[in-house]
C-alpha cells in the first residue's frame, strides 16, 4: 500500500495529472545526472590540487581525502571495504564502486533505469545521450583511468551531463514533469554545493601559520573550482581568494547559479508549484521549511553565519533541511518505487558483465 500522505488532496492537484511513478522517475533521474556530474568535478579537482603540491606528505595526502569522505558522509561504507585512505582508492570507491550507491557508476545506472522506465515521457536525445553515458562508464576500469589520465575521462562524464541538462530544456515540454525534474536537480546541487564548501571545514592544517598561505589558497581556490565558480568568483570580487568571501558567494549569491541562494529559491518556486501552494501562507511542512531556508539565506550575511552559528554547523542545519523537503515531497507526491539505488542483484549483474 503507498504510504499515507500528510497533505490533503487538495493541496497535491498535480497527483492527478501525472503518475507518481513517473514523478518520481524523472525526479531521481535528474537528481542522479546531477550528483554524477557533482562528483566528477570534486573528483578532478582534488586529485589536480594534489598533482599541484607534490611535497605533500602520506598525512596530508590522506587528511585531504579524509576531509573529502566526511563532507560527503560516506566516510563509514568507505572504511567498511578499504584498508588505506589514497588518490587510487578514494577514486576508484566515488567514481566505480558499485557498492557505494552514490558512485559516478552507481548514479548513472540508477538515472539511466529511471529513463528507461519512462522512456515513452522522454526526448530521444535525453535517452541516447544517458545511454552513451552509461556505456562509455561501463566500458572503463580504474586501471584504464590512471593508464590514459583521469582528467579527461572526468571532463566526458562532466560534457555528458551538461550535455544531457542542456536537451531536457530544449527537447522536454514545460508541464509539471518539468517541474519534478527540476526541483529534483536544484536539490541535488544546493546539498552539493554545501558539501564541497563543508570540505575545507574538514581540512586541519597543521598551524595558524599556514592560514593565508600558498596551500591555504589553493585549496579555497579548490572549493571555488568544485563549485565551477572560480571565475564567476573572480569577476564579482576582483581581488584575492580569501576565506569568507568564498562562503559568501557560495552561500549568498543571488545570481551564481550553484550557491546556496539561488538553489533554494528555485527549491522553492518548483516546490509551490508541485504541491499547490498558491497562498502566501505555506499549508505542508515542506513548504515551510524551504521557505524558512530561502528567508535566511535572504536576510544573513556571512558575519551572522561564522558568529552565530558556525560554519559547519550552517552548512549541517541546511543538508538536514533539504533531507526534510526532499523526503516530504516523495512521501506525499511520488508512491510509486521507481529505481533510485541499486539493489544487489543489479550490483552483481554489473559486475559480471
Amino acid at each position: 500500500m503507498p504510504p499515507k500522505s500528510s497533505v490533503p488532496p487538495l493541496l497535491r492537484p498535480q497527483a492527478s495529472v501525472m503518475l507518481s511513478r513517473v514523478a518520481h522517475s524523472l525526479y531521481w533521474m535528474s537528481r542522479y545526472i546531477e550528483r554524477a556530474e557533482n562528483l566528477a568535478r570534486l573528483l578532478d579537482v582534488n586529485l589536480q590540487l594534489l598533482l599541484d603540491f607534490q611535497g605533500f606528505t602520506q598525512e596530508g595526502v590522506e587528511q585531504h581525502w579524509d576531509s573529502i569522505l566526511l563532507a560527503s558522509g560516506d566516510e563509514e561504507q568507505f572504511e567498511k571495504h578499504y584498508k588505506s585512505t589514497d588518490s587510487r582508492s578514494v577514486t576508484e570507491f566515488f567514481a566505480f564502486d558499485l557498492r557505494n550507491p552514490n558512485s559516478i557508476l552507481s548514479s548513472v545506472y540508477a538515472a539511466r533505469e529511471n529513463a528507461r522506465m519512462i522512456r515513452d515521457q522522454i526526448s530521444l536525445e535525453m535517452w541516447e545521450t544517458i545511454n552513451e553515458l552509461y556505456l562509455y562508464l561501463h566500458d572503463r576500469t580504474s586501471e584504464e583511468i590512471w593508464t590514459t589520465g583521469a582528467a579527461e575521462f572526468f571532463n566526458n562524464i562532466k560534457r555528458s551531463a551538461h550535455l544531457f541538462q542542456g536537451l531536457t530544456a530544449a527537447t522536454y515540454s514545460r508541464n509539471e514533469g518539468w517541474e519534478f525534474i527540476e526541483f529534483g536537480r536544484y536539490l541535488e546541487r544546493a546539498d552539493k554545493t554545501t558539501r564541497i564548501l563543508d570540505v575545507k571545514y574538514h581540512i586541519l592544517l597543521p598551524s595558524a601559520t599556514d592560514v593565508g598561505g600558498a596551500i591555504d589558497t589553493a585549496q579555497w581556490q579548490a572549493v571555488l573550482r568544485s563549485a565551477s565558480a572560480l571565475e564567476a568568483y573572480r569577476r564579482f570580487y576582483v581581488r584575492e581568494i580569501l576565506p569568507w568571501k568564498v562562503a559568501e558567494f557560495l552561500i549568498f549569491s543571488d545570481s551564481f547559479p550553484r550557491s546556496l541562494h539561488f538553489c533554494v529559491a528555485e527549491i522553492d518556486s518548483y516546490l509551490r508549484r508541485i504541491l499547490g501552494e498558491t497562498g502566501a501562507r505555506p499549508r505542508t511542512e515542506a513548504a515551510r521549511l524551504s521557505r524558512r531556508l530561502l528567508a535566511d539565506l535572504q536576510s544573513l550575511n556571512i558575519a551572522d553565519v561564522l558568529q552565530e552559528h558556525g560554519l559547519h554547523e550552517f552548512l549541517g542545519e541546511a543538508q538536514k533541511t533539504l533531507d526534510q523537503i526532499g523526503e516530504e515531497v516523495v512521501q506525499t507526491t511520488m508512491f510509486y518505487p521507481a529505481e533510485s539505488e541499486l539493489g544487489e542483484q543489479q550490483q552483481q549483474q554489473i559486475q559480471q558483465q
